[in-house]
């Protein structure tokens, strides 16, 4: 597999992304039964990674090109083998406290020089916000919540966001007191291509999107707050309050969080591309790939794609999200997988993860 196209034309010195925007719900159910099989995942901040654990699998192969997406997940592992679940919750952010600094201490006692000098320099926007909410994309969305949301909608209106009620409810609710001209006035201004490239995602992965990105991000809101329920979203709890309410993500739920920490040793992580899988001949039997195919032109997808085919076991399934530009199987491998198009069917529609348009799984034949 050649470099990484991404890595050069995109900044990987900073975090990005310091929780997972990806519903780690679906992607569990999504690769099935995978116990004793070997995963690979790429990194991102590590949630879904450690949420693959789960499965009961033999080792999570964990790749990333950024250095500082590595270090969110070696922190993330001493916080899992140092700290009781609340206090994970206090040092994520999901929960308010007024000992981070302390509890981040605790997690990075015993892990890595590197990694405790990262997040040392840290320490105060932990303080602030918990280690999901200092990447780039969270204080973009920190900033939509703190100054542009409140020029929109009262706090009244988005604490009744997360009021359970039914579909025609909530569709009611949103076209009634939600769906307002100032609201669509906002999205257009701060989900533009433009400011989203400045202040949320690198300007560089935008390359390859098709359409608007505010008309998008309208679209898909649209669905999180009818079609799904907002009150079990852990994802648009954080956007629009800055925690995650009770609708905690996948690894960070207290009934996961014992058997997470019981399997730490099984993650084998490998900074660089997927290549570091890749070159090595191992065979892997499901992959998280996250949304990396967005950010490839379609000649280097279709690259990448047969490399990761050729470490790919029968059976093994491929598992990946696009938001804006659209990836499958390349036509010259679709005789080699089997879209899993019922499966898809189904956990698109319970996906939390709203930004994203597409949800693939494709099943390698034997």
């Amino acid at each position: 597999m050649p470099q990484s196209e991404i890595e050069a034309r995109a900044a990987f010195d900073h975090i990005r992304y310091a929780q997972l925007w990806e519903d780690a719900d679906v992607l569990t159910q999504a690769l099935g039964d995978r116990a004793g099989d070997t995963l690979v995942s790429i990194c991102s901040a590590g949630d879904n990674a450690l949420a693959m654990l789960v499965l009961d699998p033999a080792k999570v192969v964990v790749v990333d090109l950024s250095p500082a997406q590595i270090a969110c997940l070696r922190l993330r592992i001493g916080a899992y083998r140092a700290l009781d679940h609340e206090a994970f919750l206090e040092l994520a952010g999901s929960r308010p406290s007024d000992r981070r600094a302390e509890l981040l201490t605790r997690a990075l006692a015993d892990t890595d020089p590197e990694t405790r000098a990262f997040w040392m320099a840290l320490t105060h926007e932990v303080e602030a916000h918990g280690i999901g909410g200092v990447g780039k994309f969270e204080r973009y969305f920190r900033i939509f919540r703190t100054w542009m949301l409140p020029l929109v909608h009262s706090r009244s209106t988005i604490r009744d966001i997360f009021e359970p009620r039914s579909q025609a409810e909530r569709a009611a609710f949103f076209e009634t007191r939600f769906d307002t001209v100032r609201w669509r006035l906002l999205l257009n201004l701060f989900f533009s291509r433009f400011v989203m490239g400045r202040m949320g995602r690198d300007k560089a992965f935008f390359d390859y999107v098709e359409g608007s990105p505010a008309q998008h991000v309208a679209r898909r809101i649209r669905h999180a707050a009818v079609d799904t329920d907002p009150s079990r979203n852990p994802y648009l709890h954080w956007i629009m309050t800055g925690t995650h309410g009770a609708a905690l993500p996948m690894a960070w739920r207290a009934e996961h969080y014992e058997v997470i920490r019981s399997r730490l040793d099984r993650l084998d992580i490998r900074p660089g591309s997927l290549e570091a899988f890749v070159s090595t001949g191992e065979k892997a039997h499901g992959f998280n790939l996250s949304d990396i195919f967005e950010y490839m032109s379609p000649e280097v997808f279709e690259e990448v794609y047969g490399s990761i085919l050729s470490a790919a076991a029968p059976g093994a399934r491929l598992v990946y999200w696009n938001m804006m530009a659209p990836r499958r199987v390349p036509a010259r491998f679709a005789p080699e997988v089997t879209t899993l198009t019922d499966l898809e069917t189904r956990l698109k529609a319970q996906d939390m993860a709203f930004f994203y348009s597409d949800f693939v799984v494709e099943e390698v034949r034997g």
